[in-house]
């Protein structure tokens, strides 16, 4: 039989196709056991804030109902209602109603306490109070961005993003249609297997549709952290203060607005400093002769083209302004191109800054749809969708784990990762991944390396450990 050199080359590239597919293999199985825990965590906290935002509002918003009368009362007055309910405190925010049923909510603060005061907005009613930032859904974003335990949970939950990309990766090299699955077929589970492959079968099916998503959240979620996302990329696509046309600035930032882990500030302008109040800066706001109050500012807001629900923060400090600011990710829209901040000088009523979305760089445009799907706030469809994908996150997690337990022999003591090859050409595509990756993602690069090391050096040629993990 004659042997054509395209089958002798076939042959010959077998044992390194199957070595490849082998440290793929292992790859994702290291990088599942790390972020499998994080996953399932991420997708039932997302869960629980998602559904929480949905039927009480972020902010306890739908908690209290009223019946709509023909008009509503001054704002002044629906605040003083609010004041009379906290003794000694002072007013930091206002939270327009979004439909005629809803109440008015206003932030007071009373020394270490900050409460939230439900007004019912045509009556001057006070329907009740409560602690601001100590629902559920804070519980579960507290847990969802640092595990509760601050700075050393932000980097975990970090470093478990960057592994989720190598586990993307990964699978869909270990997914992609060869001998036995092609075409079609790679796109829908085997429900005729058993076992192990069955579930192997859905691993894989629900793993390619949800890849892309999983991708996004990833990404959208890294850009919060601490390393990667306040240090890098939010440093390098920060709204230029310089923009305001000869506007005095704070030494505040507009991250000072937000309120501990709870993000209502836009991802853009979280570093960008405020505005300060007192110069004859800015242009044309509230008219000459007319009080700078809180009726002034709520009047400038509507003629300024700020419709339905938006959030109005009261001057902090002497040099402190008003900000009326509509933000999808707070749950003020549903439409993130419409999302807008504006900074009104407390003193002369002039406004200061006007920032919208088409004023956001490249990377501000892509956070703030991007973390509008990531919270689910762009309609009832985007809710659906992220109920589907974190159940499906759910069980992507649960069934790795499932996998891994039955390919275990029956009372094994061991890890029993995939074997790792004992003679490999240098896999040129893996490098440049494992590479992008770290450069791309510095903190999960640094304990990138550290595992090749352990699994290349100590692994492999100690003996008790090599059994231990093989």
């Amino acid at each position: 039989m004659t042997i054509t050199t395209d089958q002798t080359a076939a042959r010959a590239g077998a044992p390194s196709a199957r070595a490849f597919y082998i440290t793929a293999w292992r790859w994702h199985f290291y990088a599942g056991l790390y972020v499998a825990p994080f996953l399932i965590m991420l997708a039932v906290t997302g869960l629980v804030m998602l559904w929480s935002s949905v039927l009480v509002g972020r902010d306890g918003e739908k908690y209290h109902s009223v019946t709509p009368a023909a008009e509503t009362l001054a704002v002044s007055r629906q605040a003083e209602a609010a004041l009379s309910a906290v003794p000694d405190g002072s007013l930091v925010q206002y939270i327009v109603p979004r439909t005629p049923e809803q109440a008015a909510l206003f932030r007071v603060n009373a020394g270490d306490r900050s409460l939230m005061v439900a007004v019912d907005p045509y009556r001057g009613t006070v329907l009740g109070s409560w602690p601001r930032r100590d629902a559920l859904y804070d519980l579960a974003n507290t847990i969802h961005g640092t595990l509760m335990i601050g700075v050393v949970g932000d980097r975990l939950i970090e470093i478990a993003a960057g592994f989720g990309v190598v586990l993307i990766v990964t699978g869909l090299y270990l997914w992609w249609p060869r001998e036995a699955r092609r075409g079609a077929a790679a796109f829908a589970p085997q429900l005729s297997l058993k076992g192990r492959n069955l579930w192997k079968s859905l691993h894989q099916t629900v793993g390619i549709y949800v890849s892309v998503l999983l991708l996004a959240f990833l990404l959208s979620g890294l850009t919060w952290a601490g390393i990667w996302g306040e240090r890098m990329t939010q440093a390098w696509s920060t709204f230029p203060a310089e923009k305001w046309d000869n506007v005095p600035l704070s030494d505040a930032t507009h991250a000072s607005m937000n309120h501990g882990g709870v993000k209502t500030v836009p991802w853009t302008l979280e570093q960008t400093p405020m505005p300060a109040s007192g110069s004859d800066a800015g242009t044309p706001g509230i008219a000459d002769g007319q009080p700078v109050d809180v009726d002034g500012v709520v009047a400038l807001a509507r003629a300024s083209g700020f419709d339905g629900r938006f959030q109005l923060s009261y001057p902090s400090g002497d040099e402190g302004v008003w900000t009326i600011a509509r933000d999808t990710m707070s749950n003020d829209s549903a439409n993130p191109f419409s999302d807008r901040t504006l900074h009104v000088d407390r003193y002369s009523g002039k406004v200061l800054a006007d920032v919208g979305f088409a004023d956001y760089g490249v990377a501000g445009k892509a956070m703030a749809v991007g973390i509008a799907l990531h919270e689910g706030d762009i309609g009832a469809w985007n809710v659906a969708l992220n109920t589907v994908f974190c159940l499906s996150v759910v069980f992507l997690s649960a069934s790795g784990i499932v996998m891994w337990w039955k390919r275990r022999p029956a009372g094994a003591a061991r890890l029993v990762a995939p074997a790792l090859p004992e003679k490999m050409a240098l896999w040129k595509t893996g490098a440049i991944v494992m590479v992008a990756v770290s450069l791309l993602f510095p903190l999960t690069g640094a304990v990138l390396v550290g595992v090749l090391l352990l699994d290349l050096v100590l692994v492999r040629h100690v003996r008790p450990l090599k059994r231990a993990i093989s």
